[in-house]
């Protein structure tokens, strides 16, 4: 038993895994992409393209937060993690603004309240001023450890949603658009390929398993209802969906999410599943390298048409 604790310790203080993140440049292009960018699914597509306005904000706070506690990093290969995870968060949140900017806002979506409540989250609130106020000094490391929970507790999120992405083949049968189709399943592979960055940082720098578990219910509520809340305040904005009201507090948002989840076709991941996908991060044995496969995200990112398209451009 000694040994195995031993064992464990010495996996929480650096890197656990033996090989590089590549940091990728990509290009999208919109002209083509309908609002409904999966044909006769004008709900899922929504739901989907919310994730444009909901991620940007996150993934750059992820980078000014990251830069922060770089000098504090002792592990040299842990070092190199995180500097490659923050060169490709920082491209995933330049794509996704490139969608808010020209495709949902060429298309008169009115995209600013939602984009507006995540500045205020991230960059008001969990601010290393929150909300404008000096904390002691003594309290800025408990207040980086805090944060840096929140990012492991999102990075398991978005690597499960990124599995989600990377193995769907419906969207693609259901003829869905090709650039939208792309970035999903580009940021999908990526988030798996870096998948272990944010739990092995947080625990290098002390971050330990009770902390971990609220922030985990907490953080589980939060993304649920913004993403719930931005797509009913999209969807609003379609005649096709008057009639509904969309709405966090309706119950019929929720209800219809349920049921595309349901489905054969598997079109949205369902609401149950993903809070279910929770419980292996709750575990005190939780290790983020068995979420997903390495080689299938790489095999993606090498095809990714984005991908080739930045490599062509530069060359």
């Amino acid at each position: 038993m000694k040994k195995f604790l031993a064992r464990f310790r010495r996996a929480a203080r650096g890197s656990s895994i033996g090989y590089f993140i590549q940091p990728r440049k990509v290009r999208f292009e919109w002209q083509d992409t309908s609002i409904d960018w999966i044909p006769q699914q004008p709900f899922s597509s929504y739901f989907i393209n919310e994730i444009n306005m909901i991620l940007p904000a996150g993934e750059f706070w992820f980078c000014r937060l990251y830069n922060k506690i770089l000098p504090q990093i002792q592990d040299k290969k842990l070092k190199q993690d995180v500097q490659a995870f923050i060169r490709q968060e920082a491209m995933h949140a330049q794509a996704h603004n490139s969608a808010n900017k020209d495709y949902l806002t060429e298309r008169q979506i009115d995209i600013q309240r939602n984009i507006s409540l995540m500045n205020g989250l991230f960059n008001q609130l969990l601010a290393d001023r929150p909300l404008g106020l000096q904390l002691p000094q003594w309290s800025e490391r408990h207040w980086d450890l805090f944060r840096l929970g929140i990012v492991a507790t999102v990075e398991h999120m978005t690597c499960v949603l990124g599995k989600y992405a990377l193995y769907n083949r419906e969207w693609q049968r259901q003829g869905a658009d090709p650039a939208m189709l792309d970035l999903v399943k580009w940021h999908g592979a990526e988030e798996i390929e870096h998948r272990t960055v944010a739990f092995d940082l947080y625990r290098h720098l002390g971050g330990g398993y009770i902390a971990r578990y609220y922030l985990s219910v907490a953080v589980i509520i939060g993304v649920l209802g913004l993403w719930v809340d931005g797509a009913a305040h999209i969807m609003s904005q379609d005649p096709r969906f008057a009639d509904k009201k969309p709405s966090l507090f309706k119950p019929w948002i929720w209800i219809e999410w349920y049921k595309q989840g349901r489905k054969d076709d598997q079109i949205l991941p369902n609401p149950i599943w993903l809070v279910a996908q929770q419980i292996d991060y709750l575990m005190p044995w939780y290790d983020p390298v068995k979420e997903g496969n390495t080689q299938d995200a790489v095999n993606y990112l090498n095809s990714s048409p984005a991908a080739k398209r930045a490599l062509q451009q530069a060359a």
